[in-house]
């Protein structure tokens, strides 16, 4: 993997995955069916559709375009046990690595689309696509989760930095 922006794009998905696990690996198994609001999503489903999200990279990296008319049940994944949460989103990061691994700077400039049908959704270059459908949707969806175990009285990780609940950085 010697192209500057597969390298990249590389290091930054096992950054924000890492930063990711790491409130994953928080969320209370006996809270999955809490959501702060009606129309939120249950912890379970966010979970579940920030795990979901990396396999999306690789279909990102692999395929020309996703159909949703095509993509099968829309409801999304919903997490039964962090046991499970957590296999699956390792296993989809390591799919979305591997796929990353196995192209090159040239696959990442080809135009790449999002559709309904034969409505078009948007259009971008594949790696816009990538930062921007796949892993800025996780950082996006990681920020909903770092509320919610706020809310449920979860200590929280460092994420970019120490969080209130880091005693040794704050004097505490």
């Amino acid at each position: 993997m010697s192209d500057t922006m597969i390298r990249g794009l590389a290091a930054e998905l096992e950054h924000e995955a890492a930063v990711t696990r790491r409130l994953l690996e928080r969320v209370p198994p006996d809270r999955l069916d809490w959501q702060p609001h009606p129309k939120s999503m249950t912890l379970g489903r966010l979970t579940g559709h920030i795990s979901e999200l990396a396999g999306w990279g690789k279909a990102t990296v692999e395929q020309p375009e996703v159909d949703l008319a095509s993509a099968g049940d829309r409801r999304g994944a919903v997490a039964d046990s962090v046991d499970d949460l957590l296999a699956g989103f390792d296993s989809n990061v390591a799919a979305f690595a591997a796929a990353l691994a196995a192209s090159d700077d040239a696959a990442l400039a080809v135009r790449w689309r999002l559709c309904h049908g034969e409505r078009v959704i948007f259009e971008l270059p594949r790696i816009a696509a990538l930062r921007g459908f796949v892993l800025s949707h996780i950082v996006h969806h990681r920020g909903q989760l770092s509320v919610y175990l706020r809310l449920l009285e979860v200590p929280l990780p460092q994420i970019y930095g120490p969080t209130a609940d880091d005693p040794a950085f704050f004097g505490g």
